[in-house]
């Protein structure tokens, strides 16, 4: 009895088997010329063969030994295993109060200001509010409710929308008027002509950069020259697409400096391997160093790639993150202008986002890459892989152009968006000068001054018992440190070995991020932890 339905069960299944590939041909059969002979086969021979194997019982058809290896080898240790550690932890503290040494997790991993509570630029939020909501622009109650000249910026906007739609598909590069915004917003900045159709808005900055190394990547015979230590970004992207990452190392001894030097000697040596470099990033502000170039290192920057013929990545979206007197962001785009070199001299992609700045919007998904000095066949395929993804979301694409063209001196938003800006970016300083001091105070850490950007990088020299201890888990030593002060005091930092340091050093990155009023239990956990396990570990 048991065999028969054992039988039955299997008919059963071969039966259902057989009208899904009926059903799926039927489905297919306006395709089928288009298939290859091959594709052709596969479906004859499964749709042709009743008495193969019954699928019950048999291996997943998608495992990791079949998945795209490269998707393997990719890897983001910003959102990573740390922060798995610290979710559970988070809800096991929800559930069991007290049930840890400390009360709460402190998220220092990740650039999300909001998330840890940044407040909004009000006239960003207030136009925003509505464009997605037009039809308060023409009640009088909203006068009161609303700033004049953020009415006035949405009816604008409103009225550089096809039907005012902004939930409805836009141009692929982005709205048009969106992207004149943007590029006037550029010329004001550089004090060079800057051209709208320049300008593809993105969903953030991340999705551009994927566009780039998508374009620039053949094969593993192509290569990207990557600063290390870099945004784990650009390792998984070349990744995915199949490149090699060619590395080369910020000098930290000299404040992370760009040397033009280690450039060329990383560039000859990816040549003797059959390497074809297509391409240099640059990361200004650094991320997760938090340097700021000179302008004069830049000028060395762009004629390197002048003169061998090198795409130029310019990771600028921290141009708004300043936070020392001495230093002044300036973009490569200026840089190259100045030095009277046009598109037919330097290819150059720029970089820019609304998640970081002063805005922090990263949840609004909103950019752009400012791509010049290409052919226009190359432009062409450009917008063609753009237009496979349809368009950037309008929410994102209309938040760029405001980042772009905030409030001007007689608006009257232009007082509080001062005040509102001033005031998170003086916030910001501090908190970076205060963690930078607690840092450089403690037995066996150094860390270089922050100049920009969101991060601190801090060398620990870890004890050889420390990192015995790391090798016998079967970790890296500085994940090992990170891992024991998330256990300890609930502060969540990403290790070095995530972004790639120079071989036998141990970093971290800890964000610049937390409140104000969050920085001191910050120090003072931290503090607290590193004593103790200094002397656990002390050799």
């Amino acid at each position: 009895m048991r065999r028969f339905a054992a039988e039955t069960a299997r008919d059963l299944v071969r039966s259902r088997s057989l009208q899904r590939q009926n059903r799926r041909r039927c489905l297919l059969s306006p395709l089928w010329p288009l298939l290859s002979s091959g594709s052709q086969s596969r479906f004859s021979s499964s749709a042709s063969s009743p008495d193969s194997p019954p699928a019950m019982g048999s291996s997943p058809p998608v495992t990791l030994d079949t998945i795209n290896p490269k998707v393997l080898k990719c890897e983001y240790a910003v959102r990573g295993e740390i922060v798995s550690i610290a979710q559970r932890l988070q809800q096991e503290l929800k559930e069991n109060p007290g049930s840890h040494p400390f009360d709460e997790i402190l998220y220092c991993n990740i650039g999300n200001p909001q998330s840890l509570g940044q407040q909004p630029i009000t006239f960003f939020r207030e136009v925003l509010a509505l464009c997605d909501y037009p039809s308060i622009l023409d009640k009088s109650e909203t006068q009161g409710l609303f700033s004049a000249d953020a009415i006035e910026r949405a009816w604008q906007i409103l009225d550089q929308i096809p039907g005012r739609a902004t939930g409805a598909y836009s141009h692929s590069q982005g709205i048009k008027g969106l992207r004149d915004t943007i590029a006037a917003g550029i010329e004001a900045r550089d004090g060079f002509p800057a051209d709208p159709n320049d300008i593809f808005l993105t969903d953030g900055a991340s999705p551009a950069v994927h566009m780039m190394m998508q374009l620039l990547t053949r094969s593993e015979s192509d290569g990207i020259l990557c600063p290390i230590p870099q945004y784990p970004l650009y390792s998984a992207s070349i990744a995915l697409h199949g490149g090699t990452l060619v590395p080369y190392y910020l000098d930290e001894e000299a404040g992370w400096g760009l040397e033009i030097s280690e450039l060329q000697k990383q560039l000859d040596s990816a040549k003797s391997k059959g390497i074809t470099v297509r391409a240099l990033v640059v990361i200004n502000p650094g991320n997760p160093t938090g340097q700021v170039l000179a302008e004069e290192n830049q000028r060395q920057i762009v004629e390197f790639c002048k003169k061998e013929g090198l795409v130029l990545l310019a990771d600028e979206v921290y141009q708004e993150n300043i936070y020392v007197p001495d230093k002044q962001f300036h973009s490569f785009k200026k840089i190259a202008r100045s030095m009277g070199y046009g598109d037919n001299d330097i290819s150059l992609v720029s970089f820019q986002s609304v998640s970081k700045g002063y805005h922090g919007e990263c949840g609004k998904r909103g950019g752009y890459m400012e791509v010049t000095g290409f052919s226009a066949d190359v432009r062409e395929q450009i917008y063609k892989v753009a237009s496979v993804n349809l368009c950037s979301n309008i929410t994102g694409q209309i938040l760029a152009s405001l980042v772009m063209n905030p409030p001007k001196v007689g608006d009257e938003s232009y007082e509080s968006y001062c005040e509102e800006r001033d005031g998170i970016l003086s916030s910001l300083a501090r908190r970076a000068k205060t963690l930078e001091n607690a840092f450089n105070s403690l037995e066996g850490i150094t860390c270089n001054r922050a100049e920009g950007a969101m991060y601190l990088f801090p060398r620990v020299y870890l004890p050889q018992k420390a990192i015995k201890a790391a090798e016998a888990a079967k970790m890296a030593p500085d994940a090992f440190y990170c891992r024991r002060l998330l256990n300890a005091t609930g502060i969540v930092v990403v290790a070095g070995s995530g972004f790639g340091q120079v071989p036998g050093t141990w970093h971290f990155r800890c964000t610049i991020l937390p409140q104000e009023d969050k920085i001191p239990a910050v120090v003072s956990r931290l503090t607290e932890f590193h004593k103790g396990f200094m002397d656990e570990f002390r050799d």
